[in-house]
């Protein structure tokens, strides 16, 4: 018996992490826009379960639900703007930024065809997904870079992208925040693109942060890192694959219109980070943004009070980026 249970013992110690991972985590992701693509790809291309992760993936829209959701343990990382992050560290809260994968802003302002130029905006009603996220930042700053007062704009909180979208398209509304593929959508039912966020002088922005709670981060370490190890290569896979990539978004996205899946790739392929580091340079704007909005807040303008880098840096080390960099 002794020997059946040391062989047994040796079976189990030689199986794939894979095989071994029983804790379920949660992540969650903020919407259906193609920005998401990363998370998506680190679970649907297989590699959470690569790394030995049993990881379920929960949408939880804007930046701030998102961030009391890991406070409140009710997700372990979050895929997440990073204005709520900024603020809630900023405060006190037991939470890092690890990762991030899009260090811009992806969306365009769309526009009624009465709207030709930035000073049109006076007087008109702009739709955000939400107050407190990167919507209202990178609106804030381009009224503020187009010498348009913010008080003569009308910010209404109006839910998901398809909301807006048909809020927009039946005159509800007179300008919304839009990334693709729902601004082809746009173009195709005749609504103009005034501007791009990507253009703005303050366009860096953590916009996918990875976050998630500093004890848990020490106390599972391991498992923040091989989280890191599948999203990188996640990542990775989705710009470089582009068959792959294309598969998930008409999974995800539920788009049966071939041309705006593939100008929605083109888009993002070409936007992600990679390696997925926070850019400290979009983390300052982000802080300094944030500060002016409510000076009383006194934020930290160190980057490293927010961003916790050790184990990029150790994938790094280790050669991670540049195998994948490598095979392709």
């Amino acid at each position: 018996m002794l020997k059946v249970f040391c062989f047994a013992l040796l079976a189990l110690c030689a199986l794939p992490a894979k095989l071994l991972a029983q804790d379920r985590y949660l992540a969650s992701y903020a919407g259906f826009g193609g920005f998401q693509a990363p998370v998506w790809a680190a679970k649907d291309f297989g590699f959470f379960t690569k790394y030995g992760l049993n990881i379920d993936l929960v949408m939880i829209p804007g930046s701030t639900r998102g961030t009391q959701a890991l406070l409140g343990n009710s997700t372990q990382f979050g895929q997440i703007d990073g204005t709520a992050l900024i603020t809630a560290i900023n405060q006190g809260a037991d939470l890092a930024i690890v990762s991030a994968s899009l260090n811009k802003f992806p969306f365009s302002l769309v526009v009624q065809k009465n709207i030709t130029k930035p000073a049109d905006l006076a007087g008109k009603k702009v739709g955000i997904v939400a107050f407190g996220g990167a919507h209202e930042v990178s609106l804030v700053l381009a009224l503020k870079e187009w010498n348009v007062p913010r008080q003569s704009v009308t910010l209404l909180a109006s839910g998901p992208a398809a909301n807006r979208l048909l809020a927009l398209s039946s005159g509800a509304m007179d300008a919304t925040l839009l990334a693709p593929p729902e601004t082809g959508e746009a173009a195709r039912m005749g609504l103009r693109t005034l501007a791009h966020m990507t253009d703005l002088k303050a366009a860096a922005f953590p916009m996918n942060a990875i976050a998630t709670r500093r004890s848990f981060l020490e106390k599972n370490r391991d498992v923040v890192k091989r989280f890191l190890q599948a999203y990188s290569e996640g990542t990775h896979q989705f710009m470089t694959n582009k068959q792959k990539a294309l598969a998930l978004y008409n999974q995800r996205l539920k788009q049966k219109d071939a041309s705006v899946v593939e100008e929605t790739y083109k888009y993002f392929a070409s936007t992600f980070s990679f390696p997925p580091r926070v850019s400290h340079g979009g983390m300052r704007i982000a802080i300094e943004m944030l500060a002016q909005r409510d000076p009383t807040a006194k934020l930290d303008p160190n980057v490293s009070k927010y961003v916790d880098e050790r184990l990029l840096d150790e994938l790094e080390r280790e050669g991670l980026f540049k195998r994948l960099s490598e095979k392709n």
